[in-house]
């Protein structure tokens, strides 16, 4: 069944890139978040109202579905405003890499646990690539500003809010379908990018420009998660979360290709570096 896994993660990481490049693509990116995920979040109600009258949660289980909800609210946030301040090949596979950047470090820093030299090994691919990505070496501006770590600060905020729900979904699976904990994860987007959008007032304008993408990217959104939580139901997260980060190197070729963004060899160079470093502390680490 790993295979399995396996082939449900790397669709996961290529669904996830093409769908932020249609999020990069829009005119208003909270506009555009909130859209597709409406989609699915209304069609998903039904079934989530089912299954929770028919299968009563204890206290504690509402609660951390409650707490994936609240992290989707500040993941929405946080990405909304980085794609409006970032090119995608650069935030892209900081905000993938992250986790896998700071769980080693934690655990050396403040569990007293070790890493093997090729853990350390990972470990410097990923802060080279990270470094890079940020645009402190970038000499010449660039469309996001090479003076600047804005966006980089602002895909490390993304990557650590990830991890979080990441860690959080996998005990809300011991407790309820992958499908319902998709919905309690769209309710806690849509919530908090609600009020921002009504004050946009530019949803018909998002819908009048956007309509198709906005309908596939309400596809690919929850397809992309969906196809991972399946994925975690045969294999340990520990094992295939990182093999997910292969979406970093799709990302970025997407914005380079796609987009046309600068720095395209560089920031290639430094995505490969990331996914490298991610696999490497992982499996030998």
């Amino acid at each position: 069944m790993f295979i399995v896994s396996l082939l449900l993660v790397v669709a996961s990481g290529l669904t996830h890139a093409v769908w932020s490049l249609f999020t990069k693509r829009s005119h208003n990116k909270s506009v555009f978040l909130w859209a597709i995920v409406m989609v699915t979040t209304i069609g998903l109600l039904p079934y989530l109202i089912r299954e929770l009258w028919m299968n009563p949660l204890s206290l504690k289980a509402y609660g951390f579905l409650l707490l994936s909800a609240c992290l989707q609210s500040v993941y929405a946030l946080l990405l909304a405003r980085t794609y409006n301040m970032g090119d995608l090949s650069q935030v892209y596979p900081i905000m993938r890499g992250t986790s896998t950047l700071f769980i080693p470090i934690g655990s050396v820093l403040f569990l007293r646990e070790s890493l093997s030299g090729y853990g350390w090994l990972g470990l410097l691919c990923m802060v080279f690539g990270f470094l890079w990505l940020s645009g402190i070496f970038t000499r010449k501006p660039t469309s996001i500003g090479a003076g600047t770590v804005k966006p980089f600060l602002m895909a490390l905020s993304v990557g650590l809010c990830t991890t979080s729900y990441v860690f959080v979904d996998r005990i809300n699976l011991q407790h309820v379908s992958a499908i319902s904990l998709l919905e309690v994860t769209n309710i806690g987007f849509m919530a908090a990018l609600t009020p921002i959008v009504l004050r946009s007032k530019q949803i018909r304008m998002e819908w009048k420009l956007n309509a198709r993408i906005i309908l596939l990217g309400a596809l690919l959104n929850p397809g992309s998660y969906l196809l991972f939580l399946f994925a975690m139901k045969y294999a340990p997260v520990a094992h295939i979360s990182p093999i997910r980060e292969i979406g970093t190197v799709f990302a970025t070729i997407l914005g380079i290709v796609v987009l046309k963004e600068k720095q395209g060899t560089l920031r290639i160079i430094c995505s490969l570096l990331i996914l490298i470093g991610i696999l490497v502390i992982s499996f030998f680490g």
